[in-house]
């Protein structure tokens, strides 16, 4: 027999998806105990992909299962790349983390040799992506990101998702930062739905809520706390003043649903407040925007607003009981009394109290500094 003759071990299961939605068959494969990871994803045709699979599955929405031939996956970018013929000093300098982001491998090169290399090899270990971005810094008033093609067709439009929040999205216009994928979620955890008192009720002596928080999301981008807030069931007013931004967070909500309970706006947060505090005080206030402490150098300008010269509105909004969730970037010397200190000077000159619930690193934002989150309730 020869070397190209396919025999009946090398022909394993494989079902066809469309490519928009191979991350989101991959991951109901994963939890279906049924994606088969040491195989390649491969293209089946112009729009769709063959994701291998151990079995049919039950849950999992395809159009057709296949024999595919079983190609065994080279398991890392180094496999990839040592069979470009890269030498072990040259892996060394390839990058060491990505994320695949829908169609879209977001990736910072850093001093790599020869990225478009890294691109095609970042493409090969994903099949289901068809871009590469290489990802170079974020800079100006609405934190824009500067990203480079290095490989594929270049659409950087994509929908990735996330803990079953879909977030649209063009990364070479609008921020999307991997590293905050626990916080995302935590957020959507820590919102109830349940009926009952909440505190806005109890400061206003209004009748119980229906259900559903009343949150205010000073800075809400595309949607990336509102999102999941609203689909735990809270009702939220999310305020973004970039219009890019503004226009992925309207899409995004018709996307998962929560057209009812999500209310946005484009302005500055300090404009809205005094209107909707008018029509009542939240119970949760999320500052999920952060300054640079030390800006990096690809940084073409810090923001002109830090993200704790905006307490003094997040405190008018929120109800007396109600949680301050503050986002900072603070210098690993300083983490966690800075922002503490802060808000508790803001609450002090507002004459309210502040109790600090938890604090929380969520990624390193640059050397030496942190990106850390305070969650404190304030009467």
């Amino acid at each position: 027999m020869s070397e190209d003759t396919e025999t009946a071990d090398d022909q394993q299961l494989a079902v066809v998806v469309a490519k928009p939605r191979s991350q989101v068959a991959i991951e109901s494969l994963q939890a279906e105990g049924l994606y088969d990871d040491t195989r390649s994803i491969t293209e089946w045709t112009a729009d769709s992909v063959a994701v291998p699979v151990t079995a049919p599955p039950q849950e999992t929405q395809f159009r057709e299962v296949v024999r595919q031939v079983g190609k065994r996956r080279l398991r890392t970018l180094d496999d990839h790349l040592r069979e470009r013929g890269w030498t072990d000093a040259e892996i060394d300098a390839a990058p060491s983390s990505w994320a695949v982001l829908g169609s879209v491998v977001l990736v910072d090169i850093g001093d790599s040799p020869r990225p478009a290399e890294v691109g095609d090899a970042l493409l090969a270990l994903h099949g289901e992506a068809e871009t590469v971005l290489a990802r170079h810094g974020i800079s100006g008033e609405h934190r824009e990101p500067s990203v480079e093609v290095i490989a594929g067709d270049g659409d950087t439009e994509t929908v990735h998702t996330e803990h079953g929040t879909r977030y649209a999205m063009d990364l070479s216009e609008v921020m999307f930062s991997p590293g905050n994928k626990a916080e995302r979620a935590r957020m959507g955890e820590i919102v109830s739905e349940e009926r009952g008192t909440r505190p806005s009720e109890r400061a206003s002596g209004e009748a119980a809520s229906e259900g559903g928080e009343r949150v205010l999301d000073m800075f809400a981008g595309i949607g990336y706390f509102t999102l999941p807030m609203a689909r735990a069931g809270a009702h939220v007013t999310a305020v973004e003043r970039n219009p890019t931004a503004f226009r992925f967070l309207v899409e995004n909500v018709m996307l998962n649903d929560v057209d009812e309970r999500v209310h946005p706006y484009r302005a500055d947060c300090r404009e809205v407040v005094p209107g909707f505090a008018s029509e009542g005080r939240a119970d949760r206030v999320v500052m999920g925007y952060y300054e640079a402490s030390a800006p990096r150098a690809e940084d073409s300008r810090a923001p002109p607003d830090a993200s704790h010269e905006y307490l003094d509105s997040a405190l008018d909004a929120l109800a007396p009981g109600g949680v301050l969730h503050m986002h900072e970037a603070t210098p690993d010397a300083l983490v966690f009394d800075r922002p503490i200190e802060r808000l508790e000077a803001a609450a002090a000159e507002a004459d309210r109290d502040v109790e600090v619930l938890d604090t929380r690193r969520v990624k390193e934002y640059s050397e030496g500094v942190a990106h850390v989150v305070v969650d404190a309730r304030v009467q």
